[in-house]
């Protein structure tokens, strides 16, 4: 990449107005795996595609839990998104213990935002390299959130951020309008139709690169089983990934007219196929259905 004189450092500014090194930090955003987010009346979804570093490593988890009410999904540095996660849940945890009550979710973003505008104006530092969608749910509703390393913060019914999430945007601006009074299933399913527009054409979703999470009621009619779910029953984040989202994603096949049973995700090996089985995932859950219980995330 070409340098000069104006790169060196995040404070001074370049004749055309710009800050290189904040510039920089954005490219490593878009560098980033895909993730989306979109919010209706009363749910907020994070849909994130995974990567594997080899054929030997696991799958990256790209949903971080903040507290019961909020949730990010990341797009950048893993480092980064670690360090501003547990700023995150400290100012969360705060707020519990001194006033007894959730952090509003706009608070909480803003809080993260301030952090990482001090670093664009403060030689010696330089600015967060990794990008939030941030759900979360308080007495307002639900929302949906885009933090950057530029220091801004702002809501959304829906976005894209990571490589390629310009396609993602094209779907999410065509189909926006549905958003605002779909059910859980439906706003789940255009998700996915967003996240599948970021992918290389030999590539597919699978229940191994795909991870979702919701914020909101559980909904009835079988869309999930709140009698086994505390998150669900709360309304909280929660988040599916692996065997978890295989139902999910073969109910979005199903409507896209496309077979159920999808191929397998890039990097999976052989062995890990036929210590599976024949069918991944399949097993106790019906086809279209959001799984019963929630998964914790562990970093």
């Amino acid at each position: 990449m070409f340098r000069n004189s104006y790169d060196s450092d995040n404070t001074t500014f370049s004749p055309q107005g710009k800050l290189f090194q904040v510039e920089y930090a954005l490219e490593a955003v878009k560098q980033g795996s895909a993730a989306i987010g979109l919010r209706s009346n009363t749910h907020a979804v994070l849909l994130t595609l995974k990567r594997s570093t080899g054929e030997l490593a696991t799958y990256q988890k790209k949903l971080i839990r903040i507290d019961d009410h909020v949730g990010v999904a990341i797009a950048g540095l893993t480092s980064d998104a670690r360090v501003l996660s547990n700023y995150m849940r400290q100012r969360a945890m705060q707020s519990r213990m001194t006033y007894g009550r959730a952090t509003p979710v706009a608070r909480l973003v803003q809080s993260i935002a301030d952090r990482a505008q001090t670093n664009t104006q403060e030689y010696g530092r330089r600015p967060y390299g990794v990008g939030f969608l941030v759900i979360g749910k308080d007495e307002t509703g639900p929302h949906l959130f885009e933090f950057s390393p530029a220091g801004t913060a702002f809501e959304y019914y829906a976005h894209s951020i990571g490589a390629r999430s310009q396609s993602a945007k094209t779907y999410l601006e065509k189909n926006y309008h549905l958003f605002p009074n779909a059910s859980l299933e439906e706003l789940i399913n255009h998700g996915l139709s967003a996240l599948h527009d970021t992918l290389q054409q030999d590539k597919h979703l699978s229940s191994l690169n795909t991870s979702i999470a919701i914020i909101g009621p559980a909904e009835g009619q079988g869309v999930e089983d709140v009698s086994k779910s505390a998150a669900a029953q709360r309304g909280g984040f929660r988040v599916w990934e692996n065997e978890g989202v295989e139902g999910i994603l073969r109910g979005w096949r199903r409507s896209r007219g496309e077979p159920e049973e999808g191929p397998e995700a890039e990097g999976e090996s052989q062995a890990e196929a036929s210590a599976e089985g024949q069918n991944e995932g399949g097993a106790g859950q019906q086809e279209g259905q959001l799984p019963a219980e929630d998964v914790t995330m562990q970093e």
